[in-house]
């Protein structure tokens, strides 16, 4: 197993978690992100009365974690739907409340092992992308119909890429002279328009540009942005949501969203609070927690990770 299969922050996740089960009874979690289900088997694992929902948009990592996480039994549900849905999976299950919400945004590595997906720029593969491959959008779609303006708009919002109007001019001139359909053509393309000494700095030149397509195609940041809110609404008094995110831009959602949620709507002055503007929850991590030295070392993933948590502390 390389390290891109490690779950990243695993003891500190499922620690997290700790309060959220003892004292309930059969607690249930939502983990939004199954993808191969190593955060929901360690959660299983150490909490025998738990019961876990796992939602993914991605059929084959269904079918992966569902294989890894049988001998659970019932304790385990699966869910196929993009977690923005998350509201509808609950009430689907029966439930109007949860315990806990899981969020390890970003893609997953089975979708970065399978080279036919198109998510590593590392190896030639067809541009694809898609997290649920019965979506219509690939990144080859958005890479030959795209307008210039547009794709320089993804790829600097997205992928934060300084270079991104002059990337998008020569994606536009070169798509008609052939369309996109390889990675290889983007990934030659992206280190011509790159300046020698800015790819000398912070690793491969392609990455913010398929960082930047991959949450284009997949609304990433749109289902984020409408799916912490709703895991909020779910939480049960004393439940948890717990955020992994791997960009600034997932972590500013985050932080906004929480920072929302945990802040008092009533004037600095006001003498008595009145219980309509109580915060209604509260912060469990001081800003952003990174994951320590050790981890980093046996797991690079986790260098670039950003956890924050909240709980609920009034209906």
């Amino acid at each position: 197993m390389s390290a891109r299969h490690v779950p990243v922050m695993l003891d500190r996740v499922v620690s997290e978690f700790t309060p959220v089960v003892e004292g309930r009874d059969r607690p249930v979690v939502v983990d939004t992100t199954l993808g191969l289900g190593g955060h929901t088997e360690a959660l299983l694992n150490r909490y025998p009365s738990l019961h876990v929902i796992g939602i993914d948009r991605d059929p084959e990592a269904l079918r992966r974690a569902g294989e890894r996480l049988a001998p659970f039994g019932d304790r385990f549900e699966a869910a196929h739907a993009v977690y923005d849905e998350i509201a509808e999976v609950v009430h689907d299950s029966g439930r109007t409340s949860v315990d806990g919400v899981l969020f390890d945004l970003g893609v997953s590595s089975m979708q970065l092992d399978l080279a036919d997906r198109g998510f590593a720029y590392a190896q030639d593969a067809p541009l694809d992308m898609r997290m649920n491959s019965e979506d219509d959008l690939t990144a080859a779609g958005v890479l030959n119909t795209y307008a210039e303006d547009d794709l320089a708009r993804i790829l600097r919002e997205y992928g934060e890429e300084k270079f991104a109007r002059r990337i998008a001019r020569e994606i536009v001139a070169e798509r008609e002279q052939r369309p996109f359909e390889r990675s290889e053509q983007l990934v030659e393309l992206i280190r011509r328009c790159i300046p020698a000494p800015a790819r000398r700095t912070g690793g491969n030149p392609a990455k913010r540009t398929f960082q930047a397509l991959r949450i284009e195609v997949n609304d990433e940041l749109g289902v984020y942005r409408r799916a912490l809110p709703a895991a909020l609404d779910l939480l049960s008094v004393g439940g948890r949501v717990v955020v992994l995110s791997y960009h600034s831009l997932e972590d500013r959602i985050t932080k906004r969203v929480f920072t929302s949620a945990t802040t008092s709507t009533a004037p600095r002055d006001l003498p008595v609070v009145p219980e309509s503007m109580q915060a209604r929850f509260r912060s469990l991590t001081r800003g952003a927690e990174l994951a320590g030295e050790d981890e980093i070392t046996d797991n690079p993933r986790a260098r670039s990770v950003r956890m924050r948590a909240v709980e609920r502390i009034a209906a």
